[in-house]
């Protein structure tokens, strides 16, 4: 197993990718990392001590967070994402990571890489952290905005394979992001794609509000369009975010405070990891020809190997030919 691994993208590039994969070398000794970046930059990340199993490329090519993504995709081919979605399309990789521009990590999934048959459009599926601890897929979580009916049905098998041999659910619950749980609520796509999921081969559950999404006790996966998708999503992090903040401001306020903290901190500790983004992994882009795994930008080295961890298990399972398999069945 190959895993290429843009060392440039993200806001902790390259420190953060290259701990990681030297964390991770040492872990899967049976995966080949490449690194590709700068690498006078990725030896000082290193501090010298590069496992056998990881080897650099080099380029001093980047796209940056605000580059246009399909002018720098074509215009950056040096670039070190657009190296590492080469290697992948060209069979040297079996996936690829990346925590840079999102945008451009789509639009070099579709030119460079391609699509798999049937897939008209790829979509972003992170998993979201739910009360219940089991955590629900979300897709399209912003990779196309105006999706279709058919599109949301698509995405709903892919993310059902997904679930089953990454997440480890035999039989994922597939529900509809909607304003009610009743068939006659929402917007004109909405209420396109209900039908047209209850009469899919899927476990489909229905309509599904996103305070019950959140609950995690309704469905393993939600689809909805990208636009929504990635508004629940950044609110999902941004309340996450201030809600540890607050606590941790609250239980170092005062002396009686940081007693009770130093007593809970344990507690806290698990509280939080139970629902921080970092200990899900990246987001894979399905739909796409190739393994293409989106790292959260802000990762630090714990999320890059939680990232790197998902890809592998993303190869292990050979989840590209069951997704493609999934796609033919649906034809059928």
């Amino acid at each position: 197993m190959t895993m290429a691994v843009d060392a440039m993208g993200g806001d902790y590039a390259p420190v953060a990718p290259v701990e990681a994969v030297c964390q991770a070398a040492k872990s899967f000794s049976d995966t080949q990392f490449v690194l590709i970046g700068d690498e006078s930059q990725l030896m000082a990340a290193a501090k010298g001590d590069i496992p056998n199993n990881v080897t650099l490329r080099h380029t001093d090519v980047v796209i940056a967070a605000d580059d246009e993504p399909v002018r720098a995709v074509r215009r950056k081919a040096e670039s070190s994402l657009v190296m590492a979605a080469k290697m992948v399309a060209d069979g040297e990789a079996d996936v690829m990571v990346s925590a840079g521009n999102t945008g451009a990590i789509m639009a070099a999934g579709m030119l460079v890489i391609g699509r798999l048959p049937s897939v008209d459009r790829p979509a972003l599926a992170p998993v979201l952290p739910t009360f219940d601890g089991r955590g629900v897929l979300l897709l399209d979580a912003g990779a196309t905005m105006d999706a279709s009916p058919e599109n949301l049905v698509t995405y709903a098998y892919m993310a059902t394979e997904y679930a089953k041999h990454v997440l480890d659910i035999e039989n994922p619950r597939v529900g509809l992001l909607n304003v009610g749980t009743e068939d006659t609520k929402g917007n004109a796509i909405a209420k396109a794609t209900f039908p047209l999921l209850t009469q899919s081969r899927l476990n489909f559950v229905g309509n599904v509000e996103s305070r019950e999404m959140m609950a995690g006790s309704v469905a393993d996966v939600v689809v909805c369009d990208g636009f929504v998708g990635n508004v629940v999503l950044k609110l999902a992090e941004g309340i996450g975010l201030g809600l540890f903040s607050g606590i941790k401001e609250t239980l170092t306020s005062s002396f009686m405070s940081r007693v009770a903290g130093s007593i809970i901190r344990g507690k806290f500790r698990e509280f939080r990891n139970r629902y921080d983004w970092a200990e899900y992994g990246g987001a894979p882009f399905l739909g796409v020809a190739g393994g293409l795994i989106k790292a959260h930008g802000s990762s630090n080295p714990r999320a890059w190997y939680m990232a790197l961890s998902q890809a592998r298990k993303f190869v292990a399972n050979d989840v590209l030919s069951k997704l493609s398999s999934a796609m033919e069945d649906r034809q059928e």
